[in-house]
């Protein structure tokens, strides 16, 4: 597929996705765990400069999204483009992110907790993106 070609609505609708998922997941579902994982007090995540955060994180998961519609075949629907995500989460993120967390001597709660976000993350980014392809 061709950049001519991408639905960029579905790929920003995917974007923005991965946003309300992140707020949720990290939020009220694993939000005390995962701050406690990466030593993260509350007073220190008020005082963050969230333009710093999201204005990286908008344009890596922008990227993210191009690159599961430029994997979309033709025939692609919701289904394919979620498979093709999962595959890409559990095939290349995870054992990925396991490396680097063993490495950095980071818990198997925390690869779990990130890891989880992503391949949620990405399935739904893929129905979207399959969908609208």
């Amino acid at each position: 597929m061709y950049l001519s070609n991408i639905n960029w609505t579905a790929v920003l609708v995917a974007t923005i996705s991965a946003f309300v998922i992140g707020f949720v997941w990290y939020g009220p579902v694993f939000g005390r765990q995962w701050m406690k994982e990466i030593g993260l007090t509350p007073e220190a995540a008020k005082n963050a400069n969230m333009l710093k955060v999201f204005g990286p994180a908008f344009i890596l998961t922008l990227i993210m999204g191009l690159m599961l519609a430029l994997h979309m075949h033709d025939n692609s629907d919701w289904l394919q483009g979620s498979k093709l995500a999962a595959m890409i989460a559990l095939g290349f993120i995870a054992p990925t992110t396991g490396v680097n967390y063993i490495f950095c001597r980071k818990t198997i709660t925390l690869w779990i907790i990130d890891c989880g976000y992503s391949l949620v993350t990405l399935c739904v980014m893929g129905a979207i993106i399959g969908a609208w392809h």
